[in-house]
């Protein structure tokens, strides 16, 4: 009997799973190819600045973070790396905080320095309109202002790949 129960456990925690990362993959596949939207950015300081079709024209690799999460802490030198190769051929990084606090956010940078821009989602309604539902949660942006690609969290084995990516968007002509 208990080890039924044990089975059907795993079994539903798996099915769980898998629904998760089918509606996430469906969710990410949905927006593809569709113009992103123009967040109202802030500072962390709450100083209203610039949205995201201020940069049509170059390749916008858009991070969303937050300092509870720890894959966020491994993608930053991912993150700090694409920021200074490729900079000077259009790429721009945007990493946009979603902590409640800007006491951990700050804290956060303190421990982990960034070379890319960082700005605020203090509404979290960029984050709705992106359809974020992990963390890290990152969107390229093409010259045209569409987005191409969606990745959900971060793993070292899937950098060559975001690299390569972001190098295929570089050489795309408008």
């Amino acid at each position: 009997m208990i080890k039924q129960q044990i089975s059907f456990l795993t079994g539903s925690i798996i099915f769980a799973l898998l629904a998760i990362f089918s509606t996430s993959s469906l969710m990410a596949a949905q927006q593809m190819n569709k113009p992103s939207p123009d967040c109202a950015f802030t500072t962390l300081d709450g100083a209203p600045i610039q949205g995201l079709h201020a940069f049509q024209g170059e390749v916008v690799y858009v991070d969303f973070w937050a300092s509870w999460c720890p894959p966020c802490v491994k993608s930053f030198p991912f993150l700090n790396q694409l920021e200074h190769e490729f900079k000077a051929q259009g790429l721009r990084v945007i990493g946009v905080n979603l902590d409640e606090k800007k006491a951990d956010a700050q804290e956060f940078l303190d421990k982990n320095p960034v070379e890319f821009d960082i700005v605020a989602d203090q509404t979290k309604q960029c984050a709705k309109d992106f359809e974020v539902i992990a963390m890290p949660s990152s969107y390229l942006i093409d010259r045209q202002g569409n987005i191409r690609y969606v990745h959900q969290g971060f793993r070292q084995g899937e950098t060559d790949k975001l690299r390569l990516m972001v190098e295929q968007f570089l050489t795309e002509k408008p």
